[in-house]
């Protein structure tokens, strides 16, 4: 396919798990372990996609990353999906005003993910 999906979560066996979700219906995967990493590597990476995001990550966090990349027009290039373990509306709300598309709960179902992925990559 060599569609290329970023994700970036502090926790390596998140990342491994959507890496390897994404991997098995042939997207390309480019994986960050913070927010710092995933702008680092997004911004040397043409081509991107759509990122899969934590939201409480160190250096910088979900939130932020969102932000950095929507810059001043709040419009991110390309799809954002927060993952994260917390559901708190306002966190929604926050994210989805700096133009997150959608908003995932740890633990990730992998048909549910893929879905989505296909659904705002529209492939």
């Amino acid at each position: 396919m060599g569609i290329k999906i970023a994700i970036a979560d502090d926790s390596t066996i998140v990342r491994q798990q959507v890496a390897y979700a994404l991997a098995q219906v042939g997207y390309d995967v480019i994986e960050a372990a913070d927010g710092q990493e995933a702008f680092e590597r997004i911004s040397a990476t043409p081509n991107i996609k759509l990122l899969i995001c934590d939201v409480n990550m160190p250096r910088m966090n979900g939130l932020e990353l969102l932000a950095k990349l929507a810059g001043p027009t709040k419009s991110p290039p390309f799809p954002i999906v927060m993952l994260t373990t917390d559901g708190h509306p306002e966190l929604i709300a926050q994210a989805r005003g700096l133009g997150a598309k959608g908003w995932m709960v740890k633990p990730v179902q992998p048909e549910i993910l893929v879905a989505t992925v296909k659904k705002l990559t529209g492939t």
